[in-house]
């Protein structure tokens, strides 16, 4: 019984006191715990992992969708859809811009009772308690320039004295309306 408690008290007193013994007991627990891990988790099947790799490439795209790619050709040029007798996003741009530029010297709620027959009601919502004072232009400086996006969606770029007035005008189920507004300092 001797030798045996002389080994735990040099154990205790020496080895453990150390570095070494330190770095020892950490790396026996922790292939302890590998070990007991891997007899818990059973048999490994050879046949998972890298060992079964795809004949042919992975694909989670439609081959025949078309290309989206940096080097595709350009997009066909889209056309918005009008309805015979409505108005053009042209024609809603520059009239909303004439509205829009009209805020400085009226009332916020005149202001958007002009606005509110060509905006969306999301744009009317964004649009509550604006101050038209804060309108930084004055005048058009030329019509508006269109980017057709899809048949229902356009971009209008309207050069304005200081700046570019930049609308998004949506067409879903009926006529053309302003559903975003920004301005760009020129």
């Amino acid at each position: 019984m001797r030798p045996v408690r002389r080994a735990l008290e040099f154990l205790v007193t020496r080895v453990l006191r150390s570095r070494l013994g330190i770095a020892l007991v950490i790396a026996v627990l922790v292939f302890g715990v590998i070990g007991a891990a891997r007899l818990v988790s059973g048999p490994v099947d050879p046949g998972l992992g890298l060992t079964t790799r795809p004949t042919q490439p992975i694909s989670t795209v439609d081959p025949e969708a078309g290309e989206d790619g940096v080097l595709s050709s350009p997009p066909a040029t889209v056309a918005p859809r009008t309805r015979p007798g409505e108005a053009t996003p042209e024609q809603v741009a520059g009239r909303f811009t004439t509205a829009w530029l009209t805020g400085p010297g009226t009332t916020g709620d005149a202001w958007q009772a002009k606005l509110r027959p060509l905006s969306t009601p999301a744009l009317v919502e964004k649009m509550t308690g604006a101050d038209p004072e804060t309108v930084p232009a004055r005048r058009t400086t030329g019509p508006p320039t269109l980017r057709p996006r899809t048949e229902s969606f356009v971009e209008a770029l309207v050069p304005l004295d200081n700046g570019t007035l930049r609308l998004e005008l949506v067409a879903e189920d009926g006529p053309w309306l302003v559903d975003a507004v920004d301005w760009e300092r020129s």
